[in-house]
């Protein structure tokens, strides 16, 4: 059997994988009402709402405008709570003035529409400690031209927005250079004088909180940012009852309770679901502080964990059956090292958002199935890498004893350079495996789960607790994962394995 043959072999077995993993994550899918959400914590706690109302499936925190908009046009999701200005100026690139009627002319030819006005607007801010404002005289977005020393901390998808930064720096001519930061970690930064202006959603609970003073749009460049449901144009009809219900939320929150479900959220502790139920009438109870080993061991930890494990161990069992045989041929083929492994290389350089929502788009689903490729990408390159530099190292001498005693090609690379190999190729697989329990973490963004589920509520909440909670068995998991590999490296004699390979080497056919 050559070793292309086997290469094809492992590349039918590696995709088996993750197809058995993609009939495996779709088996129990259920024909409900798919509602999905961003990564902040108004869109949660509207998730929350809109799937309660429904009786349909939260898939939360799914990222940015682009990842959540490519989800729902790929049908992963049914619908997730957007604004107007959002979709006229970063979906359709219309004015920000446009009418809910002009939005759905224009949504129609992505067979998408958008209404049921939930009766608030949250609008884009800019924002500055009160104290620090009063003593610069800043009042207005213009007045900022005047302060190019001012420190500008914005959120990374404003940074971006046609309604952002963009156009915001050429409407009003401001000259400061802007970094990019979390929203969530932005309110620290500003109120610890690391950065003096922010971006802020009107609606956010702790404007107040830390004393910030919004700044007037005086040339009124910021569109009105209605909250409205963004959804498929056929959701009225597959889903009659959840359609019937969601239409009764028309005009229920305005931006006294939404500001109110957000500071239960961000400023009392509370769960998103928790902080939600507010808008039935619920009392909040009263706030508490998150305890750390309370939130790590919490319910859904074992979920967690197990979702965690998955998504690393089938990633990986993928492209260890190709990566072998990639850097196999990436030593064995003339000219075929440079190729292969800068191809792999530059998978690795893809940003994971970016190739997410690209996969998002590809397979038409979000969740277990793109965040298991994605991760299956990101892991080929360690090993390919070690395999081909392990099997280019092995001795010439060597080669040419098994050469002189008739062994052929095949025979040559399983009898004697793939045992002398093995140590480096586990080093990659290892490499490669705590790459994957890392990386998984961002999977959580794209409704994937595992302990990133946790990292991005804390990042939407600001909520030091909630972030170590799930970066903490992360870390753990890592760790133990490292600790795994290396007591199967204890186990195994490599000295014996290549006194074998030797001799195999050395005996006469």
């Amino acid at each position: 059997m050559t070793w292309a043959r086997i290469a094809r072999r492992r590349l039918a077995l590696a995709l088996g994988t993750l197809a058995l993993a993609t009939v495996l994550g779709c088996a129990h899918a259920e024909e409900r009402l798919h509602v999905g959400s961003k990564r902040f914590t108004e869109s949660y706690i509207l998730g929350e709402i809109l799937a309660r109302a429904s009786g349909g499936e939260h898939k939360p925190g799914l990222g940015n405008t682009g990842i959540v908009l490519a989800a729902l046009k790929a049908g992963a999701i049914d619908v997730y709570p957007e604004y107007t200005g959002t979709i006229a100026t970063e979906i359709l690139r219309l004015p920000g003035s446009a009418t809910l009627e002009e939005l759905n002319r224009a949504l129609a030819k992505a067979r998408l529409s958008a209404g049921v006005p939930l009766g608030f607007n949250n609008g884009y801010a800019l924002a500055m400690r009160e104290e620090r404002a009063q003593a610069l005289g800043v009042r207005r977005i213009s007045d900022l031209a005047r302060h190019p020393e001012l420190k500008l901390g914005l959120s990374q998808e404003f940074l971006g927005r046609t309604d952002g930064w963009r156009g915001l720096k050429q409407a009003y001519g401001l000259p400061q250079e802007p970094i990019g930061l979390d929203h969530g970690l932005a309110y620290e930064a500003v109120a610890a004088g690391r950065i003096e202006v922010m971006d802020v959603y009107s609606t956010d609970a702790k404007i107040e909180r830390y004393r910030l003073r919004l700044l007037e749009d005086d040339r009124r460049f910021f569109p009105r940012y209605d909250a409205v449901l963004l959804y498929r144009s056929d959701v009225p009809q597959r889903f009659p009852q959840a359609w019937q219900a969601l239409t009764q939320l028309e005009g229920r929150i305005d931006e006294r309770l939404m500001m109110r479900m957000n500071a239960a959220a961000e400023l009392e502790g509370k769960t998103f679901a928790e902080a939600a139920a507010l808008f039935t009438g619920a009392s909040a109870g009263a706030a508490r502080e998150r305890q750390f080993l309370r939130t790590l061991l919490g319910a859904d930890f074992w979920r967690l964990t197990r979702e965690h494990l998955l998504l690393v161990a089938v990633s990986l069992a993928a492209a260890i059956a190709l990566a072998i045989p990639l850097g196999v041929a990436a030593a064995k083929l003339p000219g075929a090292a440079q190729p292969i492994l800068g191809l792999l290389g530059i998978i690795q350089t893809i940003p994971s958002l970016a190739l997410f929502a690209f996969l998002i788009a590809l397979v038409g689903t979000i969740g277990a199935v793109p965040a298991l490729i994605a991760l299956f990408l990101y892991a080929l390159l360690p090993i390919a890498r070690n395999t081909h530099t392990a099997l280019v190292g092995v001795g010439r001498g060597m080669r040419q004893a098994a050469m002189a005693l008739g062994l052929r090609a095949p025979e040559r690379l399983w009898l004697i350079e793939l045992p002398l190999a093995a140590p480096a190729i586990l080093a990659g697989v290892k490499t490669s495996a705590v790459i994957s329990v890392g990386t998984a973490t961002i999977a959580a963004f794209i409704g994937a789960g595992g302990y990133g589920e946790r990292i991005a509520a804390g990042l939407a909440l600001n909520d030091n607790v909630m972030l170590l909670a799930g970066a903490v068995p992360a870390a753990g998991l890592a760790l133990l994962v490292q600790g795994l590999f290396e007591l199967i490296e204890s186990r195994i004699s490599w000295p014996a394995q290549v006194a074998r390979a030797e001799k195999r080497a050395a005996a006469p056919r």
